[in-house]
């Protein structure tokens, strides 16, 4: 017989900063990109809970250790007129998965987005990710016909040198 498990969850706090760098680092490992990482705890510590808040995140603990983290922040949606919850990363350990660990974190998104008037819930998976069949579990879509365009610094950077000339 399984040994029953608490999931309990909380919000962070700037004492999370290694924490969440952490479960950052261990998704980026995951997504086969570590090297992508170059976040600092002093950058968490400023931007999450600084004068302006630019993230918020969620810390599950199974059974009173780290299991996993959400880390979320609001964006703004011309269609809908309205803020909506754009869920940044996700992460449940792998010790921790099956325990309703992710279940819980994704409730509570959407508790946070109802209560705060957020209109939806959005966020990108890769298309390898098998995680994807969970989500799907809990009612999201994928959205085919969207796809994500981005640019990193570098680029930023001469696209606006061509907007001072």
């Amino acid at each position: 017989m399984a040994r029953a498990v608490t999931v309990t969850l909380r919000p962070a706090t700037a004492d999370d900063c290694a924490l969440i760098l952490d479960f950052i680092r261990e998704l980026a490992l995951y997504e086969k990109a570590p090297e992508a990482v170059v976040a600092t705890e002093a950058q968490l510590r400023e931007h999450g809970f600084g004068p302006k808040p630019a993230f918020e995140a969620i810390i599950a603990e199974l059974d009173g250790k780290p299991a996993g983290m959400a880390l979320f922040h609001a964006r703004f949606s011309t269609w809908l007129g309205a803020p909506t919850l754009f869920l940044e990363d996700i992460v449940v350990r792998e010790a921790a998965r099956g325990h309703g660990v992710g279940r819980r974190l994704m409730a509570r998104l959407a508790t946070i987005a109802l209560e705060r008037g957020w209109g939806r819930i959005d966020f990108h998976v890769l298309d390898w990710n098998p995680a994807r069949r969970f989500y799907e579990k809990l009612g999201f879509s994928h959205h085919e016909e969207w796809l994500r365009y981005g640019a990193a610094k570098g680029w930023l950077e001469r696209l606006a040198e061509r907007d001072e000339k």
